[in-house]
């Protein structure tokens, strides 16, 4: 444990989710005292064993309640901004929590003279027809506005054990005949290993980034959406029909999907499916990637198959094609 950051203290807003359990071990093993804000504290326990006795603390914020924010950021020398959703859902709206939300923790951290390392998405932008790719972008904005020497990370899908993209079409393979091809797959993406995202945000904890600078983050692999889903099939050994599907047609069907609790498909995310999700020519050219923050990017060839391996007809245990 390094032990010249056990003094110091990061407040992780959505630290309890996918990215954020990754980067709690990964500060909790540099020595950080880490605060996970998270909305229910009670479900953020499984944290716990990633660190030793009391370095971990959970505690009640909601980006809706600034007031609730700002006693989470209390004493912090750092913030991290983690918190997304992908769907809209009653008061949890796109610009409620990742523009207005943002603002709240951008503020926190200005007043707390704190740093902030703020985690957007690719495709953020003021003008997209996506509500959920302009609200990533106003957060961005707010973000700087109050802390103009944020650190701010826009990566493309997150893959890992607890992928929402992976693991949902897997199992959706498991039970279906065949798997939609929105727009007929051909939107590319640069799938970007969750344990990489975690080690930049580490990094630009450990002063390893330029302050003031918008990241983006992408693996080594440029991939269209046919070709991941190809890949995926491949690894849990099933054979499927891959059916393009226009994108007139995915809207309308996401217009009865979005009645659904967790709808599994929206028509925000195909005005999102219509654009590609990959690291920018600019970003590369000036070393605003991982390769710029000295991290090897992680191919999915070398993670897939430790966990889509349950989705396999039996287990492990196969490699049959079913």
């Amino acid at each position: 444990m390094a032990q010249a950051a056990i003094d110091r203290l990061v407040t992780i807003y959505g630290g309890s989710g996918f990215l954020g359990r990754h980067l709690v071990r990964a500060l909790a093993m540099r020595g950080w005292r880490i605060r996970v804000a998270v909305r229910r504290p009670e479900l953020a326990n499984h944290l716990q064993p990633l660190g030793i006795v009391g370095q971990i603390h959970a505690v009640q914020a909601n980006l809706r309640y600034p007031e609730s924010v700002a006693r989470a950021a209390e004493g912090a020398d750092a913030l991290v901004n983690l918190v997304g959703i992908l769907f809209e859902r009653g008061r949890q709206t796109f610009d409620g929590v990742q523009a207005e939300g943002a603002r709240a923790i951008a503020e926190a951290a200005a007043r707390e003279k704190a740093r902030l390392v703020h985690v957007s998405a690719i495709g953020a932008d003021a003008a997209s027809r996506s509500a959920y790719a302009r609200s990533k972008a106003a957060g961005e904005a707010a973000a700087r506005a109050a802390v103009p020497q944020a650190v701010i990370f826009r990566p493309s899908i997150v893959f890992g054990p607890e992928d929402h993209f992976f693991n949902r079409f897997a199992a959706m393979a498991r039970v279906a005949p065949a798997l939609p091809l929105i727009g007929g797959g051909h939107t590319r993406f640069q799938p970007v290993f969750v344990g990489d995202v975690a080690a930049a945000i580490a990094a630009t904890l450990d002063d390893k980034a330029k302050p003031g600078t918008t990241y983006e983050l992408g693996g080594p692999e440029v991939k269209t959406f046919k070709e991941l889903m190809e890949l995926m099939l491949a690894e849990i050994d099933r054979r499927r029909l891959l059916v393009p599907l226009p994108f007139a047609l995915a809207r309308l069907q996401a217009l009865f999907l979005e009645f659904l609790p967790t709808p599994p498909l929206t028509r925000d995310q195909v005005r999102l499916l219509a654009t590609d999700n990959v690291v920018s020519a600019e970003a590369e050219r000036d070393a605003r990637t991982l390769a710029g923050l000295k991290i090897a990017p992680t191919a999915l060839a070398a993670i897939l198959p430790s966990y889509l391996w349950r989705f396999r007809k039996a287990g492990q245990f196969t490699r049959t094609a079913a």
